[in-house]
């Protein structure tokens, strides 16, 4: 049976959104084209993809189909680029901007060759992890965690990066001078947030185990009002990933956190039920620039690990002998 590409991506699209309407809307088609379409491949297919009465959801049969269709969308792509020259494309939205996501992944990109990276407009993990799941991007980057309410079921995650951080602090904070400081040194000071601390796991985890009582939030406004913030109180402090760089270190001090060190953990993030033939590709670019650069150090006692990262690291170290890198499944 020759399966018609066309056809298939009618499907895949109207599986994403489940609405026959804003499916089409996307594939620049009419309504009527694309219901035709459907129909054409569940006529050649001999099954009923959709049910439409109450609402548009697949039924058992498209739910089976579905994987394997993305994967033949991908491949086509694929074979596309493979006869033009042009360099296969990889979609891959990242979050957490302030600390300059992209810094890492343009190092691992050295080590890819001819792929080329189309950046998406993630703008936190909660909206990446939808759009993974929706199919509107390949690959998110960033700081995984698991999300209420099954928001992340269905995807897969894969450390690369342990960056260690370091508490930023006003020239005129009372610890300014020190060479280093234990994250416990920090209790008398303000933790200064830069969004709602609800969206801001990790400073949520840190404030908590080291008994960070004082926290104060504020709206992402960028780096340079990040900056601003904590240059103009001396009572507060941040934390930032000791190799991304700040805009302007006139009236800051960065300092070196030890007796723990905290780590901030970067992960790959897919779709388990879709993997874009350049996966393994990129995955082995990951882990070749981690190797070189030392990415995945982590010692118990002397760094400390967010729970839910550490059982990243640990699935990690389990699985490096079968697959290179770890996967962990969420949902």
């Amino acid at each position: 049976m020759d399966l018609d590409l066309v056809l298939v991506r009618a499907f895949a699209e109207t599986a994403d959104r489940l609405h026959f309407g804003r499916a089409a809307e996307h594939l620049g088609i009419s309504q009527q084209a694309l219901s035709k379409r459907i129909a054409r491949l569940e006529t050649l297919l001999a099954v009923r993809l959709f049910e439409r009465e109450g609402g548009v959801r697949l039924t058992e049969a498209g739910e089976r189909f579905l994987p394997a269709a993305r994967r033949a969308l991908a491949a086509g792509e694929y074979a596309v680029a493979a006869v033009t020259g042009a360099p296969p494309v990889v979609r891959i939205d990242t979050w957490g901007h302030l600390y300059a996501p992209m810094r890492t992944v343009a190092q691992a990109a050295e080590a890819l060759g001819g792929v080329r990276l189309e950046p998406g407009p993630g703008r936190d993990w909660p909206s990446v992890a939808r759009s993974l799941l929706n199919g509107d991007t390949d690959l998110g980057f960033g700081r995984v965690h698991p999300l209420p309410d099954g928001g992340d079921a269905g995807l897969t995650q894969r450390l690369v990066r342990l960056e260690p951080v370091d508490a930023v602090v006003s020239a005129a904070h009372p610890l300014a001078g020190a060479d280093a400081l234990r994250p416990a040194d920090l209790r008398d000071s303000t933790l200064w947030c830069p969004a709602e601390l609800s969206r801001l796991d990790f400073l949520r985890r840190f404030g908590d185990e080291f008994g960070i009582i004082r926290r104060q939030d504020g709206p992402n406004l960028g780096l340079d009002h990040l900056v601003r913030r904590i240059r103009d109180d001396a009572s507060c402090f941040t934390l930032f990933p000791a190799d991304a760089p700040l805009p302007d270190h006139a009236g800051l001090r960065s300092i070196a956190l030890t007796a723990p060190t905290p780590l901030y953990a970067w992960s790959l993030a897919w779709r388990e039920s879709y993997g874009h033939p350049l996966l393994d590709a990129l995955l082995r670019g990951f882990a070749d620039a981690g190797r070189a650069r030392r990415w995945l150090e982590y010692t118990p006692g002397r760094d400390w690990l967010p729970d839910t990262d550490h059982a990243s690291f640990a699935a990690r170290q389990t699985d490096r002998g079968r697959a290179g890198t770890a996967a962990v499944r969420y949902g």
